[in-house]
């Protein structure tokens, strides 16, 4: 990539790693709590609309549509949000949400029988050594619990985007918002049922400006303006060259924690860190395609909170302009050739 695009790619990492702060400045405004569930569907009220009534309906399945939407955004951010609201650390968050490239990997195999390279499943099994050293570092001194539910919303990220990959939507930012209409209702209903009405209602009589701030960030910055750019590079350049910024994301994330939150990873923490991103880095650089990759266009809808969706293949927008290129060369040659005889 040449400098100004690599610059916008750097920034989407940026935007994307400061999101897990604002999340969690938003759900504990002034020492209070907000639902969880019902902030995440405050963000995607503003990520669907008024965007819905301009963007079509992307040309695939109301099946995918709805899948996306409870995998990719409903399932991951109501189970990061959760976590987040339990007390999982931002700058932890941002890290080991990450294992969504690992899973994808797996899923991918099992699901679309797309089989990973020995490489890949070294990244794997490096990535899940990073988790465990992670979990018995983070069992020391605070509940599992949280650190769990952040890896259930990895899982539902990575089924997201097998459900996406197979879907094979041209217009990412369409997937994005028509998908997002999919959680506000179901996850505003879930919270009405877990908090219970005056919990709900009181939020929402008596929002705090920082709340208010954190939801139009993460789904402005986070979501439309980050994956507005995202989508274009990946249109732009081969994934090889654009994804492995994702991994500057859990960097950003952990740095903007410690500024902003004065959160301090532990010794164990750290370490674990480094052999998870080392392992989504094995599965990102090394994954089929290789130099020789064409362009692709990887669905990475809510990029939000989670940062980027580092995954290891991508959808092949090229394909059909290859082949619109085939088919005019062939009747150019068709054109010449009575000439040639």
């Amino acid at each position: 990539m040449n400098l100004p695009h690599s610059l916008l790619a750097l920034l989407v990492a940026v935007l994307w790693g400061v999101n897990f702060v604002a999340i969690d400045l938003g759900l504990h405004p002034d020492g209070g709590d907000v639902p969880p569930l019902l902030f995440v569907a405050m963000r995607f009220v503003l990520v669907v609309f008024p965007l819905i009534f301009f963007i079509r309906k992307p040309d695939v399945s109301w099946k995918a549509i709805i899948g996306v939407g409870l995998f990719m955004s409903a399932g991951q951010f109501g189970l990061l949000y959760l976590a987040m609201a339990l007390g999982m650390p931002a700058g932890l968050a941002s890290l080991v949400l990450q294992a969504q490239v690992l899973l994808t990997v797996l899923l991918a195999a099992g699901f679309l029988g797309e089989r990973p390279s020995r490489s890949q499943l070294f990244g794997v099994v490096l990535g899940v050594a990073g988790l465990a050293v992670v979990a018995v570092g983070r069992s020391a001194v605070a509940p599992l619990l949280p650190l769990i539910i952040v890896l259930g919303a990895a899982l539902s990220w990575a089924a997201g985007n097998v459900v996406a990959r197979r879907a094979k939507a041209a217009s990412g930012l369409g997937l994005v918002v028509w998908s997002g209409a999919v959680v506000p209702l179901p996850l505003a209903g879930l919270s009405l049922l877990v908090d219970g009405p005056d919990a709900v209602l009181g939020t929402l009589a008596h929002l705090q400006p920082v709340t208010i701030a954190s939801a139009l960030y993460t789904a402005i910055f986070g979501s439309l303006v980050g994956y507005g750019i995202w989508n274009r590079l990946l249109a732009r350049y081969p994934s090889s060259a654009v994804v492995p910024f994702t991994l500057l994301v859990p960097v950003v994330g952990m740095s903007a924690a410690w500024l902003i939150l004065a959160e301090v990873p532990s010794p164990a923490e750290l370490a674990g860190g480094v052999l998870l991103l080392g392992g989504v880095a094995t599965a990102v650089l090394t994954g089929r395609g290789g130099p020789r990759q064409r362009r692709d266009v990887v669905l990475v809808p809510d990029l939000g909170a989670g940062g980027g969706a580092a995954l290891p293949a991508g959808l092949r927008a090229g394909d059909a302009d290859d082949d619109a290129r085939l088919a005019a060369a062939g009747k150019r040659a068709g054109a010449r050739e009575p000439e040639a005889r």
